[in-house]
């Protein structure tokens, strides 16, 4: 790690808060400068002397500290650091920063930077899921925050599901790739197809499925932040295009089948749109009229397979990794992978759709090569996109 580099570190409250004096150990180790805001809540959990102990800092708690405001002033604090890093970020502290407030120095603070924000959630499985909960964290991901975790796992209240936050060196990885943005995918290009498409009937109906694009947009801008040079073909969603991704937009499965040819050649061809498997035999020029008491009828033909054809490209034109999905609703394991072995791709990103997945922003993956099951926790889409950008790079390398 590049020494140097800075971090302001807010601790909320929570039983989690104990896991950012471990936090603060790692970033100190690896010549990271660390700067602790404690909120009242979080002194309920840890002190000021063991958090100014390891990090060789004075610790803020007071927004009105004359003492502190003379040394260095909250706008200063807010700003002199290269990232600011809330763990834990409780559900209050998250519906703080989403309205805006600044009632105390945390949250004074964070409406006051100007800096890269990264937040490691962590609550109740029940805080956890609420609608407003939910409703906040969407709104702080618009707003470019970064988010690590929650795990999922067994809660000091006795309850089981998503809310841990997030160890020690999950969060100190974010941290890291936030502070030296890595290069490994220099040079590489890469494909990544995203999103559903849309089989039309007609001029105003069409077949499509729930997929929002949110995974696909996030590989494709994870691999393009590693230094990749990235073709994102994308079906339609109501996403804005990734920074520093080429994307080209398409409706149909045989639109996203050409594009993704026209695309290559490249390194890698990640395969995660949900592209509809059947199609209209022949949509109608004209709007179909409901027929007076009677049913109607579709025949439908199968779409082209842009995983099968892509893996089973000649020697010379077949990217030297290719990656699909499986969204399936049973059985995951098992059908994702036989259909890695049916598509011939190398890998295949297996995720259980039945709990919410399409339109959301979690998903817990399995990736299945040919020498296993590595079995992930459920983590934030992002999260997800950033660690298979990882393991993309150790492939490529």
């Amino acid at each position: 790690m590049q020494s140097g580099k800075s971090v302001l570190l807010i601790i909320g409250g929570g039983v989690a808060a104990y896991k950012a004096l471990l936090l603060i150990r790692l970033l100190k180790t690896a010549g990271i400068g660390v700067r602790v805001v404690l909120t009242r809540a979080g002194a309920e959990f840890v002190t000021p002397l063991s958090i100014g102990a390891l990090s060789g800092e004075k610790v803020f708690t007071d927004l009105f500290d004359l003492t502190d405001e003379a040394e260095m002033g909250h706008i200063q604090l807010s700003r002199a650091a290269d990232l600011v890093v809330v763990a834990p970020a409780t559900a209050d502290l998250m519906a703080k920063m989403s309205a805006g407030l600044a009632g105390d120095l945390a949250t004074t603070l964070l409406l006051a930077t100007d800096k890269d924000v990264l937040i490691a959630p962590a609550m109740n499985v029940r805080m956890w899921e609420h609608a407003a909960t939910q409703a906040n964290l969407a709104t702080l991901r618009e707003r470019g925050v970064g988010v690590v975790g929650p795990d999922e796992g067994d809660m000091a209240c006795g309850e089981y599901g998503p809310g841990r936050m997030a160890e020690p060196e999950a969060i100190f990885a974010a941290i890291r790739a936030k502070l030296t943005p890595q290069t490994d995918l220099t040079g590489n290009r890469i494909v990544v197809t995203s999103g559903p498409t849309h089989e039309p009937i007609d001029p105003v109906r069409y077949i499509a499925n729930r997929s929002s694009g949110k995974q696909g947009q996030a590989v494709a801008s994870a691999l393009a932040a590693r230094g990749a040079e990235v073709v994102l073909v994308s079906g339609p969603v109501r996403l804005d295009p990734p920074a520093g991704v080429e994307r080209r937009d398409v409706q149909t499965a045989r639109e996203m089948l050409d594009a993704t040819l026209a695309a290559l050649p490249a390194d890698a061809v990640i395969c995660a749109a949900a592209v509809a498997d059947y199609r209209v035999a022949d949509a109608a020029d004209q709007k179909l009229k409901k027929a007076d008491g009677a049913g109607r009828s579709l025949t439908l033909v199968e779409n082209p397979d842009i995983l099968a054809t892509v893996s089973t490209l000649p020697e010379g034109k077949r990217p030297r990794l290719v990656v699909g999905f499986a969204a399936e609703t049973q059985d995951v394991i098992a059908y994702a992978s036989a259909k890695r072995e049916r598509k011939g791709c190398d890998w295949i990103v297996a995720n259980d759709v039945s709990q919410g997945v399409f339109g959301g922003d979690e998903n817990r993956v399995t990736i299945i090569d040919a020498n296993g099951a590595e079995d992930w926790p459920r983590m934030g889409k992002d999260a997800v996109a950033t660690k298979l950008a990882e393991r993309i790079a150790g492939a490529l390398a």
